[in-house]
Order: C-alpha cells, then structure tokens, then sequence
C-alpha cells in the first residue's frame, strides 16, 4: 500500500496548493506574472482580477482578456485561476461565461469573492458548473473570500463543500464591515494578528479549512516596499494561525512568502529520516532521536514532505517514494 493509503485509511487527504497565491489586475502585470512563473516554475499560483482588474465598462474586455490569457501559451504550467465580480454583481455571470468558454479546461480555479452565506456559494458553484459542463469541464476547483459576517457565520459548512478547495480571509472588507468598531490599524501588522475580531475571524477560517482538509489562504500585506514586512506577516501566518498560502499583490512578495511558507530544510531532513524509518517498521510506532512516533506524527511528517515537493524543495533520495 502507498504511505498516503496506510497514513490516511481511506480519508480524503488534504488539498496541497502552492504557497502563494500571485494577484494581478492589468495586462501588463497578468503577463509579467506569467513570464516570472516561467521563470521560476509553479512555486507559485496567479490569480487574474476581473473584481478590481477590470474598469467601469470594460468588465467584458476584461474577462475576455482573462479568457485568451489562461488559454493562451504564456500560461504553461495551467497554475492560472481568476476571481470574478461577486455573485450580486451584473458581470458575476458574464465573467463566468466569458472566461469558461475560452479556459474552461486551463483554469487552475475560480475564486468567488463577497459571499453573504453557504447559500450563496452553493449557488455560485452551481453557476460556474453550468457554464463549465458546456466547455468539457466537468467540476471547477473554487476559491471562496471570506469576508463578511455571513460568510464568516458558516465557514464551516462552506469548508466541507466538496468543490471548494481553499478559503481566503478578505481583511480589509472584513474590517470595514464592523464600520468603525475595529481600529483601521487591524487591516496591517501588528494590529491584524492581536485585534480579538480579526484574529478570531482568522483562526475560525483557518481551522474550518483544516477540518475538512482544505487550504488557508492568508489576507495580503499593504506593505508594498517592505519584503521585510512581508516575511513577518507571512511567517506569523503560519506559526501563529496555521495559514499555508498567503496572498501576493505585487511581484517583489513572492519571494519573502514562498521563503515563509516553505518548511525548512532541516524539517525536511528530519520528516524523511522518521518516515523511512517507519515505513521500514511497517508504520508502527518507533522511537527517533528519543522521542516516541506513531501514525499521528507520520501524518504530520508527511505533510511537511507534501509541501516541500511542491515547494520545490529536493526531498532526500530514500524519501521520494514516500509520496
């Protein structure tokens, strides 16, 4: 039996995406995105805006810009979502439309912003398959923003969809919504990780996602300039409230997040070394370094060489068939 099999016993494993998740509005910023994923490979995803991307009345250029860009030869990898207007907007079902006729099968996913409740995804799933089916598409992987009272409300529930595979906590709607009551100094570090609204919000997403095996997608830094900054957030991310992808706005903050995010190299060393000892041992419990391991730390362990294959990182060669 495969690790993955004994390890997990029939569950649905958890979803692996990469650490970051690379927004980008104008066609200059989509295609400069695209050259950098060629350069450095699928480390990261990108996301192409039609929400905040597109201007007053160019929505339908836009999504069919989109469109022709995620089915075009610049998008190599098919490691291209978009996100759409919300589901109350005229453009939510045009953007839909547009796009799936022209990527349906290259779409990496769709990210469906401003969601009010499980209803509404429910009924914004539903759209997009519809308009999926009619290009070859049978189910398209979902996104959904988490930035409302309502949505916050049922997270769970939005969680266990099966479609969906990763939740973003949208920070700066969120805030805005409690129309004063949170400081404007909670939308950035340090408020957003020590306010008791914002950091319940987080870590309500965050474990809803890991729940249902799904994956946590952190809010962006504002902080443009301050890779610095970046590196924080994104480390505090994961420490502090178990995010493992976060948010890029701008080309200079992937690196300091996929940095971040990406286990180090001695976590590595050390899951590869306790799970060929296991596997050796027939997965039953086993002592390393004086320390006691059984199939709840296996698990542990090989997430931790989940990520970093998908990170990039060379995994130790006895380790490779582990995953």
């Amino acid at each position: 039996m495969h690790p993955s099999e004994v390890l997990f016993q029939g569950k649905r494993q958890p979803v692996s995406l990469p650490v970051c998740d690379h927004y980008a509005g104008s066609e200059k910023l989509m295609r400069k995105s695209l050259a950098l994923q060629q350069e450095i490979g699928t480390l990261f995803d990108i996301t192409f805006d039609c929400e905040d991307g597109a201007s007053a009345g160019n929505e339908k250029a836009h999504a069919q810009l989109v469109g022709e860009l995620i089915a075009g030869e610049e998008n190599r990898f098919e490691r291209v979502g978009a996100r759409v207007h919300d589901l109350s907007s005229d453009f939510f079902s045009q953007d839909i439309a547009i796009i799936c006729k022209h990527a349906a099968m290259r779409l990496a996913y769709i990210m469906v912003p401003k969601v009010e409740n499980l209803a509404d995804v429910q009924r914004a799933i539903k759209l997009i398959n519809t308009q999926a089916r009619k290009h070859g598409r049978e189910e398209m992987p979902i996104h959904v923003l988490i930035e409302t009272h309502g949505a916050l409300a049922d997270v769970q529930a939005i969680a266990a969809l099966p479609q969906v595979e990763s939740l973003s906590f949208g920070i700066m709607d969120f805030v805005s919504a409690h129309y004063g009551a949170i400081p404007g100094n909670a939308m950035r570090s340090p408020g957003q990780f020590t306010h008791p609204l914002v950091l319940r919000a987080k870590l309500e997403i965050a474990a809803a996602c890991h729940a249902h095996g799904k994956v946590p997608s952190h809010n962006v830094t504002t902080e443009i300039k301050d890779t610095s900054m970046v590196a924080s957030d994104a480390n505090r991310a994961l420490a502090e409230c178990g995010y493992t992808r976060m948010w890029s706005i701008h080309p200079d903050q992937i690196k300091p997040i996929l940095k971040s995010m990406t286990p180090r190299s001695s976590e590595v060393n050390e899951a590869a070394q306790i799970l060929v000892e296991a596997q050796n041992t027939q997965w039953g419990p086993i002592q390393f370094n004086g320390k006691l391991h059984d199939r709840a730390s296996y698990r542990y362990y090989w997430t931790i060489l989940q990520r970093a294959k998908l990170s990039g990182i060379a995994l130790p060669e006895a380790a490779t068939g582990l995953l």
